[in-house]
């Protein structure tokens, strides 16, 4: 008889039972209950040990979804899969992250299974659990309409009810290939050849009548797909080329109840009501033009009054931290961009280059090569130490054209940079400093919450230059001043720049969504490709090290961000009209709005005066509709008083107070980059 294996459980507590117990076995013995509920399970050997275990979980790469082996660390399994080592155990119920995942993955089962039996000629490609939902990418010769995700959802829904089992079987390479080959599935034999090896087992799900290539796991059965509803078709070439077959992606979303579907939907709801596309074409605050190209912005004179105050607070704190501003050219040689390392590692994302009277230019895609030019353009001397040089810098980068979206991905954009050039005894405080400042950031516009990350290199990718002693120092830096402020970060291994590891802000706007802007990067190879240098206390040549950091990250992304955070309604400092003003009557009381204009522009405020001949309930709706902070009314009693009626932004009417008062008022919000009204 075997010797028994080991399963602690989330309590510490350990059982000791048969080699091929499954976890459900281990549920049924804790509570029949607890059998009935339970979803999958997140195993690990009991040795082992995981940085961040919830989100390694979570992850699940494209190999991962097809490989029979096992990673070697912490992974999500069936019920039914047979222990066989000694583990920890959680039972994951439907509340937890990883279980959603697959409840979504299995739903994109269950679609496949529609599509079959209602479109056998389909051909299968991948069907991954997604953030937001699930797809399955499939191949059909004549093209699935909208009405055909209506007849899918509906056969889904017959095969929920008839409580499938998803059943894992294993068998030989060579037979599924042998197997799917015949049935002409071109896809599923390119999956098992790049992620299996020859001899070794692959596995298969099956619910029914219905088998996949897939390495899980799995819900128990169909039935445990209970909230689901496909949301598009979308087009794309098989492996990403073009030249081959044209398939198609449908998407759909699962949830555990209806609750969850209906209040997903209603979230996407919000997201809509808050597209900065439409808001940006509403308000009149940017455009892109299509005559001049994709993912150029042009900013309208409302958008530009916004920018205009997001970049005087820049650059007023730029200043009050010790930054230079300074300012680089569109263009440069394409040599600097070869010494920078740019021109081999970049170049796929820059703008082919211009063959002018002396040599080849290209359009520059980062400020950092001008400014380590700047800092090279005179001797420094440690004295001179740190030199902190900050651009609003306009460059451009060639992003494909369906990966474009709005302000959020452009190709020519203003990044608010700066680079450090420090010793290495400054490098702590630097970075520390310069996370001070992200979280000013993201204080004064609004955001309360953010996430952190630190990416590192991966040790033997070329692309990584430098040594590993070089990598080990710089991200031992952002790593320490991480820890001494408390903050708590996850780590991406490979994610790095190509000349240094960094850490990302990612603030978390008012729908919960993450926006990646503020970043701070780490940088020991471009001082030694440039040379650079500086005279140390001892008299010699030392090269400083260099900090990298973006805190809006560009302005468009950030823009475009304000807009969905506010739905427009912007707070009043930043407000491209904050007061509109209405005369009750024009022969009346027009004379008085003027005097009231002029007072509330002499006080800084921006005013805009309805003088037309609309009726006065007309204006104050189309004020509205511009989502100004104020609007003010003014009648006989007004003109009278020396007073104006206050409407506040959704709250309504105030009743009238002196302008005076209100003037004090409207400075102070705006002097304290008040968010509320």
């Amino acid at each position: 008889m075997s010797n028994p294996i080991k399963i602690q459980l989330p309590d510490g507590s350990i059982r000791e039972v048969a080699p091929g117990t499954t976890p459900l076995d281990i549920a049924n013995s804790i509570s029949p209950r607890l059998a009935a509920v339970v979803v999958v399970a997140r195993i690990k050997p009991l040795a082992a040990t995981t940085a961040n275990p919830t989100e390694a979980a979570l992850e699940q790469s494209e190999e991962a979804m097809y490989s029979s082996h096992a990673p070697a660390a912490e992974r999500v399994v069936d019920l039914t899969t047979p222990l066989t080592e000694d583990v920890t155990l959680e039972l994951l119920k439907e509340t937890d992250p990883a279980a959603l995942r697959v409840v979504r993955h299995s739903a994109a089962h269950v679609m496949a299974t529609a599509i079959l039996e209602l479109f056998p000629e389909t051909k299968l490609g991948h069907g991954p659990a997604t953030d937001n939902g699930f797809f399955y990418d499939v191949y059909r010769e004549v093209p699935f309409t909208e009405s055909d995700l209506a007849l899918i959802e509906a056969r889904m829904a017959e095969v929920v009810a008839r409580d499938e089992p998803f059943v894992r079987v294993e068998e030989p390479r060579a037979k599924a290939l042998t197997d799917y080959s015949a049935q002409g599935e071109f896809m599923k034999v390119h999956f098992i050849e790049r992620f299996t090896k020859e001899g070794e087992e692959v596995s298969l799900y099956k619910n029914g009548n219905f088998t996949d290539f897939c390495r899980g796991p799995h819900v128990p059965s169909t039935s445990r797909v209970k909230a689901f509803k496909l949301t598009s078709l979308a087009g794309a070439y098989w492996l990403g080329d073009e030249n081959n077959k044209q398939l198609q992606r449908l998407y759909g979303t699962a949830f555990f109840n209806t609750r969850d579907l209906d209040a997903h939907f209603k979230h996407l709801e919000e997201i809509k009501a808050r597209d900065h596309r439409t808001l940006g074409k509403q308000l009149d605050l940017f455009s892109i033009q299509e005559v001049a190209g994709a993912g150029l912005i042009f900013w309208h004179p409302k958008g530009g009054l916004i920018r205009k105050a997001m970049e005087d607070w820049m650059r007023e704190e730029c200043i009050r931290r010790g930054y230079h501003m300074v300012f680089t050219p569109h263009i440069m040689r394409r040599e600097l961009w070869k010494i920078s390392g740019h021109e081999d590692v970049y170049s796929e994302n820059m703008y082919p280059a211009m063959t002018l009277d002396d040599a080849e230019y290209r359009l520059k895609p980062m400020n950092c090569p001008g400014h380590i030019l700047i800092y090279k353009s005179t001797p420094k001397s440690y004295r001179d130490l740190p030199q902190r040089y900050a651009e609003l810098g306009n460059v451009y980068r060639y992003e494909r054209s369906g990966t474009m979206h709005g302000l959020l991905r452009v190709r020519g954009f203003t990044q608010d940079d700066a680079h450090i050039f420090c010793t290495r005894d400054q490098i702590d405080s630097e970075i520390e400093a310069c996370l001070d400042f992200a979280e000013a950031v993201l204080h004064t516009f609004g955001f309360k919450e953010y996430r952190v990350e630190l990416s590192t290199h991966q040790p033997g990718n070329p692309d990584f230059i430098g040594t590993p002693e070089e990598w080990a120092q710089a991200e031992g830096a952002l790593h320490g001043v991480l820890t001494r402020r408390g903050l708590s970060f996850q780590t991406f291994p490979g994610e790095a720049a190509f000349y240094g590891p960094k850490i990302d802000v990612k603030l978390v706007d008012v729908l919960g969504r993450l926006w990646q802007l503020s970043t701070v990067q780490f940088d020991f190879k471009l001082p030694q490709r440039f040379e650079l240098e500086y005279t140390g206390e001892d008299g010699l040549k030392h090269q400083p090290v260099m900090v990298h950091r973006a805190l809006f990250g560009s302005v468009e992304r950030f823009f475009g961000v304000l807009i969905e955070h506010y739905a427009g309604a912007f707070p009043m400092w930043l407000a491209p009209v904050q007061i509109g003003l209405v005369p009750i009557s024009n022969e009346k009381h027009l004379d008085y709005a003027n005097e009231v204009k002029a007072k509330l522009e002499a006080a800084g405020l921006r005013v805009e005066l309805d003088a037309s001949n609309s009726k006065m309930q007309g204006k104050i709706r189309d004020f509205g509709l511009q989502k100004i902070p104020f609007i003010l009314i003014m009648g006989d009693k007004e003109a009278a008083t020396n007073s104006v009626s206050v409407r506040v932004r959704a709250k309504g009417d105030e009743g009238s107070v002196s302008l005076d008062d209100f003037i004090t008022r409207a400075k102070t919000l705006v002097s304290e980059h008040a968010m509320q009204l």
